[in-house]
């Protein structure tokens, strides 16, 4: 089992930045991805950003690419997702997912971005 606990969200005016965090424990030798969505109210979860959890490539949605970057510290088992030029329509909830064997297995609670314009 692993367990993730995403924290970092909060009330930001459009243009600004946040950074969220996600700390993994348990059985994070099962995990081969690290993955970012988000779900906005009456919305699909949709796909943000992910990076390989013992290398280094990322991924991004083209609607956050050159604005939001995903980042890892293997040593303290958490991943970070900063935000910049924040916009009314990243508004959602966060949730960080471990991905293990052949799909996103594990999921945090989810943390509210609220961008004001």
């Amino acid at each position: 089992q692993v367990q993730l606990v995403e924290s970092g969200g909060g009330l930001v005016q459009a243009g600004g930045s946040l950074r969220l965090s996600c700390a993994a424990s348990g059985r994070t030798d099962s995990i081969s991805i690290m993955g970012w969505f988000r779900q906005a109210p009456g919305k699909e979860r949709e796909f943000v950003a992910s990076i390989i959890w013992s290398g280094a490539m990322t991924y991004y949605a083209d609607s956050v690419k050159g604005r939001f970057t995903i980042s890892r510290d293997n040593a303290k088992n958490t991943v970070y997702l900063q935000m910049n030029s924040l916009r009314p329509e990243d508004t959602a909830v966060y949730y960080c997912a471990a991905h293990s064997g052949s799909n996103y297995k594990y999921w945090g609670q989810g943390t509210q971005v609220t961008v004001s314009s």
